[in-house]
């Protein structure tokens, strides 16, 4: 009889020891829980080149980001948060845009809509830099500089991109054009030039985004048509909208393609001839895949600045 009750004690203590056991090994994996990262953040300032006005971007996934000015816009930086989660990338994107207004504007009329810490900006300035002198980066030069003191000072390590832009068609083509008779190349290169001067006055910018350039090398290639205004060629993609200005579907796609590459260091052809984007968007996927190229050989080609004219 005394044997059996002292089994029957063992057997009692031992349960009591496991249970505890258990609930002190449930505890300790409560607390070794593995903390997730936040999302980076990244900030697009600009206008309607940035909106993507004019094309099924504009209001394409809006909801996936933040738009500052509570206008509904998706745009570039909803393509760009699209490629970020295909890529498993975590990116809280905002952007805050007006139609056909410069850096300065946003910097003097809504800087305290933006005026946080940030991880990266990407700033893109008015088509032709100056509206009154086309071609002039003295005020950008300017613009960047406040923007950059005002995200610096909110966060040292922010990384600020500037998007050197594309050649316009109706500048180019149209003898009332700024860029009239000279090679289409000619004004994405002028923007560029301006771009690069700004980043050697504040060599914090962490660099210049080629889209004009990449947009060119579309042409050299063949995949797009240069020239709108006497058709476009078969089996060639046309980057401008309707207004030979802003750019087309494929246009921003291109954009998208070459800021996402630029800012995260991911190869563009990585996203593949199935991107949901361009599937969503009605881009062909032999398109796709040849923009995607044209991102990552133009990132990968880049010079630090072109040769100062």
């Amino acid at each position: 009889m005394m044997m059996a009750r002292m089994r029957l004690l063992g057997m009692m203590l031992a349960i009591a020891l496991a249970g505890h056991t258990a609930a002190a090994d449930a505890k300790s994996g409560a607390q070794q829980v593995p903390v997730v990262a936040p999302p980076r953040t990244i900030l697009f300032l600009g206008n309607s080149f940035t909106q993507g006005a004019h094309s099924a971007v504009r209001n394409w996934h809006a909801n996936r980001v933040t738009d500052l000015n509570r206008e509904g816009y998706g745009g570039v930086p909803a393509l760009f948060k699209e490629f970020a989660d295909e890529s498993g990338l975590n990116y809280a994107v905002s952007l805050e845009t007006q139609g056909g207004q410069s850096l300065t504007f946003h910097y003097d009329q809504r800087r305290q809509l933006f005026d946080r810490p940030w991880d990266a900006v990407v700033l893109q300035e008015y088509s032709t830099l100056d509206r009154d002198r086309p071609g002039d980066p003295a005020a950008y030069i300017r613009a960047v500089g406040l923007l950059g003191t005002l995200f610096r000072a909110r966060n040292p390590a922010v990384r600020v991109h500037l998007t050197a832009t594309w050649s316009r068609a109706d500048l180019t083509y149209l003898t009332a054009g700024r860029w009239y008779g000279r090679p289409i190349a000619a004004m994405a290169d002028d923007l560029r030039r301006g771009a690069d001067r700004a980043r050697r006055a504040h060599p914090w910018v962490a660099g210049v985004v080629p889209v004009g350039q990449a947009w060119t090398r579309a042409f050299a290639l063949g995949i797009a048509d240069p020239n709108p205004y006497d058709g476009i060629t078969f089996g060639q993609a046309n980057l401008w909208s309707y207004d030979q200005y802003h750019a087309s579907t494929a246009g921003y796609y291109l954009e998208a393609l070459t800021v996402f590459g630029a800012v995260t260091g991911v190869d563009p052809r990585s996203l593949g001839r199935g991107e949901r984007a361009a599937d969503e968007l009605g881009l062909s996927p032999d398109l796709a895949a040849s923009l995607q190229r044209v991102a990552h050989e133009q990132l990968r080609d880049r010079a630090d600045r072109l040769t100062a004219s």
